[in-house]
């Protein structure tokens, strides 16, 4: 850079000192400067740009390199960031997957109770329908029964009855007995107690 500065002062002098006399060298002094301007000029850049190096340019690298680890801390602060929702995300959706699985062990355990409760109530349904179906059959036998005995005392009573109106005569005990039990046996009570049952 110096020498071209220099090359430049050197050309400018050439071209002006070609051209012209004392005067005019005075008059364009502006334009062409001359070696000892240019070499204050040179020696004030140095000195500048030696206090900008000493004093200036530390804390504007120390300033970009501050901004530079910051970035870079946040990148990586990103990156980790990122890490840990894609892991947060994968653990969710691992979580998710469980409680559907779950979910469906659970309506199945449902579905399977339920179905084990139907079960069980159509047993005892079924159980409490015999044990009445049962309870029905006793009755009616029991009925049937004491209907049975009161028809049998019925006819015996009507057989006496008839029997004194026939013969026109009293009948002894043992008369009695032999007419009723005749009476009787002639009489189908199976039957009678069959269709009963039916």
């Amino acid at each position: 850079m110096f020498s071209t500065i220099t090359g430049l002062v050197l050309a400018f002098q050439e071209a002006g000192g070609g051209e012209g006399g004392g005067e005019e060298e005075s008059s364009t002094f502006l334009v062409t400067p001359d070696v000892g301007l240019m070499l204050w000029t040179i020696l004030a850049f140095t000195a500048a740009l030696f206090v900008l190096r000493k004093y200036a340019f530390p804390p504007i690298v120390e300033a970009l390199d501050k901004r530079q680890r910051a970035i870079e801390e946040s990148i990586d602060t990103a990156a980790s960031t990122k890490a840990e929702a894609d892991e947060l995300l994968a653990e969710y959706r691992e979580r998710l997957k469980e409680a559907r699985v779950q979910a469906e062990e659970i309506v199945s355990r449902a579905r399977t109770a339920g179905q084990a409760t139907e079960k069980e109530a159509a047993a005892a349904g079924q159980a409490k329908r015999e044990e009445l179906l049962e309870q029905a059959r006793k009755d009616i036998q029991a009925e049937t029964a004491r209907a049975i005995g009161e028809i049998r005392s019925e006819v015996a009573n009507l057989t006496v009855a008839a029997t004194e109106k026939v013969t026109r005569k009293t009948l002894t005990a043992e008369d009695q007995k032999r007419l009723v039990e005749e009476a009787l046996s002639e009489l189908d009570f199976t039957a009678l107690s069959g269709g009963r049952n039916n």
